[in-house]
């Protein structure tokens, strides 16, 4: 300590700010769910009505197969609209399994819907796992009701 004394300020000391309020929505985490579940679920309904429309014929050219292995993919032909339907439904799952995997990222990092990000991602990951056993599982019901 000094020896000198203390001379008061001539100006009032400046008062503390109050801490900032968070405005941030926890909108993205929720969309990304949204988009997470619309993913998963809406592909793999798609793609279970497709495999199931066109399993018979998916069994048909299986066992078709020619002495050196190969499959006649011609037998396909009868349900092209039906594989481009499965198609289809895998690759807008994809494409909105990566959109709720980044955005639920971003929204883990940003801390704007924390939860609900966290469960887009479980979501995402867990989807094209789920597409892959139903699409399995129709195939084999399609192919089951062939003899009915």
């Amino acid at each position: 300590m000094s020896d000198y004394p203390q001379i008061p300020p001539s100006y009032p000391l400046a008062q503390p700010y109050p801490p900032p309020v968070r405005t941030d929505s926890p909108a993205l985490g929720t969309i990304a769910l949204l988009l997470a579940i619309a993913g998963a679920v809406g592909a793999t309904i798609i793609a279970v009505f497709a495999g199931v429309a066109a399993g018979p014929d998916v069994l048909r050219a299986l066992e078709s197969t020619t002495p050196d292995g190969s499959i006649d993919l011609s037998l396909l032909s009868p349900v092209r609209g039906w594989v481009l339907t499965g198609e289809v439904a895998f690759w807008a799952g994809t494409v909105l399994g990566i959109w709720a995997i980044v955005q639920g990222g971003i929204a883990l990092a940003s801390r704007r819907g924390f939860g609900a990000g966290l469960a887009a991602i479980i979501v995402a990951a867990v989807g094209p796992v789920v597409f892959v056993v139903a699409l399995t599982l129709a195939l084999g019901v399609g192919a089951g009701l062939e003899g009915l």
